[in-house]
């Protein structure tokens, strides 16, 4: 009897052992991918990460910081807005600056009355020695005509004073040094700012308080290629490239416009982080024409293949 039970258990476990092994090497299904990856549309295409980003002459955006510190309390703009050259941006408190613009108004007032009463005084001594050269003593004569340098020289200084004082008081208000639509706004009325820019609590790193990009509205896409890849970039002439949107399938033409002939540390773009690396890469700029019924704003990350145009597509 006891035999028999020893037999029963161990055919269990074999079937048990069986059963384990024969699922343990069933795999579950994998879920299909969110969206299709990027597929290279060249024979030999040369893959790189791209960012978008409004299309300037000189190849960025325009980050604005203020040349003096202060309390904002006035931002006239919003996000998105076009403005034109000379037009205000931004506000700072300027009420220190601008009772010291005023003493130095204040100072210019009485240098003006200072030199105008020697001034007086030496033109009657002046004219008394004209008359009788016994009347006023020469040393009398030098004194007065030195007050009247004296004085003249006082209101000069008073005068540049004021004008760099009301020239510091200017810089209270930020305007907008060429024409432009503001991309993002990176302070508040009430926030504190300097001229490392505004502090942002989510990234716990100075940022500029304005970015402005064209007028126009229109987009470029900046690419980094590789060091190593480098050499084997089509000739300019024949550059063909291709940009895909993130999360889509959805595909666009790219024009070349030109390389920014400087080798940079790569950076990490999802984050912006500036660290040096080994991997070193070269920028390259290239323009696009906006599909209808297509969200791309500047900053925005995509995948592109550079090839040539005499490739033959997949």
């Amino acid at each position: 009897m006891r035999n028999k039970i020893l037999i029963g258990i161990a055919i269990i476990g074999i079937l048990l052992g069986v059963g384990s092994a024969f699922f343990m090497k069933l795999r579950p299904k994998s879920e299909p991918p969110a969206f299709k990856p990027a597929s290279n549309p060249y024979r030999s295409g040369i893959y790189a990460n791209g960012i978008i980003e409004s299309a300037q002459q000189s190849g960025a955006n325009v980050s604005i910081y203020p040349e003096v510190s202060g309390t904002v309390v006035k931002i006239p703009v919003n996000e998105g807005e076009e403005v034109k050259a000379g037009a205000p941006l931004l506000v700072l408190d300027d009420t220190v600056q601008g009772s010291t613009a005023a003493s130095a108004k204040a100072s210019v007032a009485v240098a003006e009355a200072s030199l105008a009463n020697v001034q007086a005084q030496y033109d009657k001594l002046k004219a008394s020695w004209s008359l009788d050269p016994r009347s006023v003593s020469r040393d009398a004569l030098d004194t007065a005509s030195n007050a009247v340098r004296s004085a003249k020289a006082g209101l000069e200084l008073a005068r540049r004073q004021s004008d760099a004082a009301h020239a510091l008081l200017g810089k209270y208000t930020i305007t907008a040094r060429s024409d432009g639509a503001i991309l993002a706004i990176n302070t508040s009325v009430g926030s504190y700012i300097s001229s490392q820019g505004g502090y942002n609590s989510y990234t716990n790193g100075y940022v500029p308080v304005i970015v402005m990009g064209n007028p126009d509205h229109s987009l470029q896409v900046r690419c980094y290629v590789d060091e190593i890849l480098i050499q084997r970039l089509p000739d300019p002439a024949k550059i063909s490239a291709s940009m895909s949107i993130r999360g889509t399938t959805i595909k666009i033409p790219l024009k070349f416009v030109r390389f920014q002939p400087n080798v940079t540390p790569k950076i990490e773009l999802s984050s912006q982080r500036t660290e040096r690396v080994d991997v070193r890469v070269l920028p390259v700029i290239f323009s696009f024409e906006k599909p209808e019924k297509v969200s791309l704003y500047p900053g925005q990350l995509v995948d592109i293949y550079i090839g040539e145009e005499a490739a033959n597509n997949k």
